[in-house]
């Protein structure tokens, strides 16, 4: 068996790990499942992961989104568990489409995707422990980065890095270096920090064709997220009946963006959503330098 196809047989696998832990504790607390809009919740996803699927990528607009029309009944606490679970089926919904579409070396594939995933698994335990002061604190700092790692690919920054690279595949102190980072990026993505942009440019600074960037990216996500996702289930820290909604609309939204909108110019559009992720960054830092301010006194 080669190693793409045991990759693809484990991403499934990981997803199908998921969704059990995900539906037993739906089924245990389906008389707590939360007052989150289905109807917020359904556009929201439908809307992100069409962001996702033609790269743009979904946390940091969720993350706007929830913020603009309020969604998230029970707080910012709920967020970064909210963020993963909402997302992990319509991303392995991504990488199963998107995978074998690239040609990638395969060890490199698999090594920086299991990095991604023990990354996460980490990161999801120390995340879990945090305060909703601390999450939007990190998240407002987060968004920060996210809009500036953005706008620097609007510019063509990032592209200029990966400019005439056409390896396919690492070696050496390259793979160990793309490896380790790939685990921190992991672990950060339980943060509710997006993985793509810095991924993409750890690629291209490596020396990795520009196009290598979408399999890694969308494979280690979707591993990721369906291993480290089921920590914040098991402490039920994030929205149920958000999460489902966010799912369903997800998930149509990646088949809508696979099949429709893949060719569509959004320079635009990803403007205005960096502007409105920095507002939303703003935001997020008062709110949560409020709170400190408001226990110190």
């Amino acid at each position: 068996m080669n190693l793409l196809l045991t990759l693809q047989i484990l991403i499934v696998l990981a997803g199908i790990y998921f969704l059990i832990m995900w539906v037993i504790d739906l089924v245990k607390n389906k008389d707590n499942l939360g007052d989150d809009s289905p109807v917020k919740g359904f556009i929201i996803g439908f809307i992100t992961d069409v962001l996702d699927t033609i790269g743009i990528g979904s946390f940091a607009p969720t993350t706007m989104l929830f913020q603009v029309t309020k969604f998230l009944k029970a707080g910012d606490k709920q967020l970064p568990g909210t963020l993963n679970v909402a997302h992990t089926i319509p991303v392995i919904t991504e990488a199963l489409l998107f995978l074998v579409a690239v040609k990638v070396e395969p060890v490199t594939l698999f090594s920086l995707v299991i990095a991604a995933v023990v990354g996460a698994m980490i990161g999801a335990r120390v995340i879990n422990k945090f305060s909703e002061k601390k999450i939007q604190i990190m998240m407002g700092y987060a968004l920060i980065i996210t809009a500036i790692l953005m706008a620097a690919k609007q510019l063509g920054w990032i592209d200029l890095l990966g400019k005439g690279n056409t390896a396919i595949g690492l070696t050496g102190i390259a793979l160990i270096v793309a490896i380790v980072i790939n685990f921190f990026l992991g672990a950060l993505m339980m943060a509710g920090i997006g993985l793509y942009a810095p991924c993409m440019a750890m690629v291209f600074i490596l020396g990795l064709n520009p196009l290598v960037a979408f399999p890694i990216m969308m494979a280690s996500c979707a591993g990721l997220m369906a291993m480290g996702s089921p920590a914040f289930i098991k402490e039920g820290n994030y929205s149920r009946r958000g999460s489902i909604a966010v799912m369903i609309g997800g998930v149509i939204g990646v088949f809508v963006a696979v099949k429709f909108v893949t060719n569509v110019d959004i320079t635009i559009l990803t403007w205005i959503i960096i502007v409105v992720v920095l507002y939303t960054a703003v935001t997020m830092l008062i709110k949560g330098h409020k709170k400190a301010e408001k226990k110190a006194a």
